[in-house]
């Protein structure tokens, strides 16, 4: 039986985590700024990357649909491995939902999602500064709902690592090979 993630899962994990990091720092940044055209670049990168996330964050899923994870360890408590199982499928969902929330904020504040400035994306709902603001709170509470579930993520990994000496971390590792 396997107990790696295959190349390509591995190489979506990392991608993915680099992206969330760097979307929800350039986040972080932004939204203090005075305006200017500086912010309004940053914002835009942030809706490039957000888009980009969400593109790849649907073909990682579709792999992982494809291509089943490894199985846990039988030697693992079954609660952890539900609440592992439960916490993987919670990021997914953030994953998708928080983009998600990010282009319907943009298109009720008015200001419509252009993909890399070439492709612009349509609205999906009618600008309305009242539901605006209520998804710019959404997009904002999902983005650290994520950031403490990724937190709690790389704090059981490292768990496993050190504590539990199990190989739960290096079957995510590009480099590990048994």
């Amino acid at each position: 039986m396997n107990t790696r993630y295959t190349r390509t899962a591995i190489s979506l994990h990392w991608l993915v985590a680099l992206g969330l990091f760097g979307a929800f720092g350039l986040g972080l940044y932004m939204t203090d700024l005075p305006l200017s055209p500086y912010k309004l670049k940053l914002y835009s990168w942030h809706k490039w990357a957000g888009v980009s996330l969400f593109l790849l964050v649907l073909f990682r899923l579709g792999w992982r649909l494809g291509h089943p994870p490894p199985p846990l360890p039988m030697s693992m408590p079954a609660i952890l491995r539900v609440i592992a199982h439960l916490t993987h499928a919670l990021l997914y969902v953030l994953m998708i939902a928080i983009p998600l929330s990010g282009w319907l904020m943009s298109s009720a504040k008015g200001f419509q999602t252009v993909w890399f400035g070439l492709l612009p994306l349509p609205d999906l709902v009618a600008k309305n500064a009242e539901l605006g603001d209520q998804l710019q709170w959404l997009h904002m509470t999902l983005n650290y709902v994520l950031a403490a579930l990724v937190i709690a993520h790389i704090g059981a990994a490292l768990k496993h690592r050190f504590i539990d000496r199990d190989d739960i971390l290096s079957r995510m590792l590009p480099s590990a090979r048994k």
